[in-house]
């Protein structure tokens, strides 16, 4: 039996609280045993929804539960560290929702502190996740170009970082998984529109390969839109990560279902649907049970991390030019 606790539990927390508590119904060998949140009405609610105890401060839960072996950090990114260290010292495995942290100094001292310690420590990207990345991965050749939405209606959540960390991190991570090659370069260009921070961006990442990314994010969209597509080698490939859906078009391809064009077959790969929430906490129990490496370790939250501050690098200079062309 697994004791966990939540730490944070705003929209992306309670979701994680709901999680394992779900599998703790369900007979898995996990238990809730604590709620962690500043905001202790919402940690008393939160607590009592999921039938464990509520906490003010990490000390407060690790002094009365010294068994918690395990714990997501869901707290603002800024915070991340310092809850991520205090846990991960006090020999605590630790998913530390994305993006890892704010800056590559916070996400090096995570590492090493992972290190140091022996824990498990992965990352929270949860598109890894999704049944529709799972089925797609084994299809790889080498992908040429990308085409990749990320559009969402505004809410309030989330607003202590930009749409760049908050949304297109998670395609970023999926490229940087799909293309097995260095950047070569990175153009940006976004704004903000109704916060203080970048609320739109569109990226065009070039890798080494060749291969050419184009990202757009949005968190001020009429609609929500969360699709990948890209071409490889006799391939064109779509993914719908809301419907978990996944569409091979294969040209001159035995396998698949005849198109409009006789030459090309469309084919779609089995999936078992599966919230990639719970696949994303089931393996990172998993990895804690073992003691095997994360399925995605922070060194790949790190990665993600670098590309999009570049995305943010890049939109910054945008602006400057803009501001001095006007």
């Amino acid at each position: 039996m697994i004791p966990v606790a939540v730490i944070g539990v705003g929209a992306f927390g309670r979701n994680h609280a709901r999680v394992y508590n779900q599998l703790q119904q369900e007979g898995a060998a996990v238990r809730l045993v604590g709620i962690v949140d500043t905001d202790l009405t919402r940690a008393d609610f939160v607590a009592r929804e999921f039938g464990c105890r509520a906490f003010g401060s990490i000390d407060q839960l690790l002094g009365t539960h010294s068994e918690v072996r395990a714990a997501s950090v869901a707290v603002p990114t800024m915070q991340h560290l310092a809850a991520a260290k205090t846990l991960m010292q006090a020999g605590v495995d630790v998913l530390i929702e994305k993006p890892l942290a704010g800056s590559l100094a916070e996400a090096d001292e995570l590492i090493n502190i992972a290190k140091k310690t022996n824990v498990v420590a992965q990352v929270g990207h949860l598109e890894r996740f999704n049944p529709a990345v799972q089925a797609t991965m084994p299809l790889i050749t080498n992908p040429m170009f990308f085409e990749v939405h990320r559009l969402s209606v505004f809410t309030p959540r989330s607003l202590d970082v930009d749409v760049v960390l908050d949304l297109m991190i998670h395609d970023l991570d999926a490229v940087l998984a799909f293309v097995n090659s260095p950047i070569r370069e990175v153009r940006a260009a976004g704004m903000p529109i109704l916060s203080n921070k970048v609320d739109i961006a569109n990226a065009r990442i070039e890798f080494q390969s060749g291969c050419i990314a184009n990202f757009t994010a949005s968190r001020v969209s009429t609609e929500r839109v969360r699709k990948m597509r890209f071409f490889q080698p006799r391939q064109y490939i779509s993914i719908d990560y809301g419907r978990q859906d996944v569409l091979v078009f294969t040209v001159g391809g035995n396998e698949g279902s005849p198109s409009a064009n006789p030459e090309i077959k469309v084919s779609k790969p089995p999936i078992t649907a599966e919230e990639p929430l719970k696949a994303e906490i089931c393996a990172f129990l998993g990895s804690v049970r073992s003691r095997n490496a994360p399925p995605v370790p922070l060194e790949d939250g790190k990665r993600a991390l670098s590309v999009a501050l570049q995305v943010l690098s890049q939109i910054e200079e945008h602006a400057r030019k803009l501001n001095l062309g006007g």
